[in-house]
Formats: C-alpha cells, structure tokens, sequence
C-alpha cells in the first residue's frame, strides 16, 4: 500500500465506518470548547481543532471499543477527551518548539501569543477531566491520567536529551513512548476498558497503540530527511531545530572523529551554517541509518499488527492493521 495507488486510505474507511459517532464526538468537542466568560479559548481552539487533522486518536478510541463490541454513549467522551489532551499538548508543543506553523497554517501562538496558546493549553487539558469523569470509571481516569503526566514527562525529558549527543537509543525510545505512543495506548486501552473487554483484549489493544505509535513517531523523525511535499512534512525541521533523532543517534554512535565534531556544532552547539542539512544527510546515508531506522518503523509496525491477532476478526479490526501497514506506507 503506497500513498499514491490507494484511492481510499485506511484512515478514511476508518473513519466512513465511524462517521455517525464522529459525528458525536465533534459536537462534543465544540460543545464542551465553548467558554462563557473568555471568547478567546473557543477562537483558539477552534483555529487548530478545525484545522483539518485526521482525529486519528480519537477514532482509535472508537474503533477499540466497537471492536469490543460496546452499544453505550462512553466512548464519545472518551474520544473527545483524546482529542482535548492530543489539541492541548499541540498547543504546548508549538509554543516549546517557536513553531510558526502546522497543518499548513500558522500556529496559534503565532496568531495570538504564547501566553494564550499555554492557558488555552491548560484549559483544554482540564476539560479532558472533566469528560472522563463523566464515564464513572476510576480505570479509564487512571489509564488517561497517568497518560497525560506521560506525555508531561516525554516533553521535559526531550528538552534535556535532544541536543545531548550522548542520548542512546533506548532514551530516543522513552521519550517516543512519552510525546507520542502514550496517547496512541491509551487511546486504544480505554475503548477497550469502556467495553469491559477481557484482561488480554485490553492488554492487544494497549500494545497494538504503543506500537502503532512508536511506529508513527519513528516514521515522522524518518521524514524529516527523507520526506517529499508529497508527505506534508518540511525537510530538516528537526536538524534546524537540533533534535536528536533516531537517524541522527545511529549516526553519532557511528562517526569518526571529524563526524562527531560536525554533530557536536551542528547539533550540540547549534552553528549551523549553509550546506550542513545537506552533509547531515550525507553522513546519514554514509552509515545507512536511514535504512535502518526505516527497518525499525516496519518492525513496530508489525508488532502493533500482531497484537490485533488477540482481537476477534471482523472489518474494524482489519482497518486498524491497514492502519499500521498506512503509517509506513508514508516512507515509500
């Protein structure tokens, strides 16, 4: 399956599948992003809400529970609180990184400022709360809690090992497992834990979205030397921004003497100076890292396959294994 052949993606039949509770969730969403006393959280809010994402996770959320077979209103709350935390960490993320833009549109620290782009941030975080409380599960509240100090954790642990050229790949991981495939587990885990699926169905459906994510993530630090407009994503953001990726962590643990001083100005120092993207991209090919980090987006992607085996066989489940075959199909 390669971006250009498939007509329909897995991500839309998905979606078309799940149009009537999507349907829900976004009227939940506008509904509980509405404030009475400060307009400013809904413009914001609405600016990148309705920016036009895929609302992945939340349909990951969706998915896992009607996988489970559940009939109840739950997981639309579910969903939504997904989407509220993955919004607020966006809103955070952009004013951490300076970024100017996202989605093809300017970031809403951009259109506002920093200070707004933050409450708006915490608001949203605190109306995640207040949805999942409404489910009545003291384990669906610990699962997204404990994913939302997580994710918290992944950031601050990011700011110290990004530029750092000792990081190893096993931080590159937790930081991953933090920022990213933290949301991805629980997304899928509470559709399950809504539908009181067994210990081992929700168990495949936390190791299928830790999977998929990491995949995910591994694919996105793959793109950023490797991707194409076709992609949407911006070559050498990372490297211009001096994040140790995994591409970037093989090369370092590879490099002669020369190399290492090149990453250590480059990455450590950040005097980058034209033609560097191009002699970072270079080195990488030299060592073959993007190779090997390609090999490792397909192996998580095969484990997060491998976990749907647990789930019964019906449509929705082949959907979320097309789902990790798609997050790959982005490198090719």
């Amino acid at each position: 399956m390669s971006l250009g052949n498939a007509t329909v993606k897995p991500h839309e039949r998905l979606a078309a599948a799940l149009a009537s509770e999507l349907a829900e969730v976004n009227t939940l969403i506008k509904d509980r992003m509405a404030s009475k006393h400060a307009p400013r959280i809904p413009e914001v809010t609405a600016h990148l809400v309705e920016a036009g994402g895929k609302r992945l996770r939340p349909m990951l959320t969706l998915a896992a529970a009607k996988a489970c077979g559940y009939d109840g209103p739950y997981h639309i709350h579910l969903a939504a609180t997904v989407e509220f935390i993955h919004t607020a960490t966006l809103l955070h993320d952009d004013v951490v990184d300076e970024s100017a833009q996202r989605r093809g549109r300017p970031t809403a620290n951009l259109l506002w400022d920093n200070k707004s782009s933050v409450l708006v941030g915490d608001y949203l975080f605190a109306r995640s709360f207040q949805l999942m409380t409404e489910c009545n599960s003291m384990r669906v509240m610990h699962i997204l809690s404990g994913a939302s100090a997580t994710i918290a954790e992944g950031e601050v642990l990011q700011l110290t090992a990004a530029q750092d050229l000792a990081t190893t790949e096993d931080i590159y991981l937790q930081v991953v497992r933090g920022k990213t495939a933290a949301l991805f587990s629980a997304a899928t885990e509470v559709g399950g834990v809504i539908a009181e699926a067994e210990p081992e169905i929700t168990q495949a459906l936390y190791d299928y979205g830790d999977a998929l994510g990491i995949s995910f993530q591994i694919v996105d630090d793959l793109l950023d030397y490797e991707g194409t407009g076709e992609t949407g994503k911006n070559v050498g953001d990372d490297f211009r921004e001096r994040k140790l990726t995994l591409p970037v962590i093989k090369a370092v643990a590879k490099a002669d003497e020369a190399e290492r001083a090149f990453w250590v100005k480059t990455i450590e120092k950040g005097k980058q100076a034209d033609g560097d993207l191009e002699h970072a991209i270079t080195l990488l090919k030299k060592h073959d890292t993007l190779a090997e980090t390609r090999l490792e987006a397909l192996d998580w992607a095969e484990k997060a396959k491998s976990a749907l085996t647990a789930l019964p066989e019906s449509d929705i489940r082949q959907m979320l294994s097309d789902i990790a075959d798609y997050v790959v199909a982005r490198l090719r």
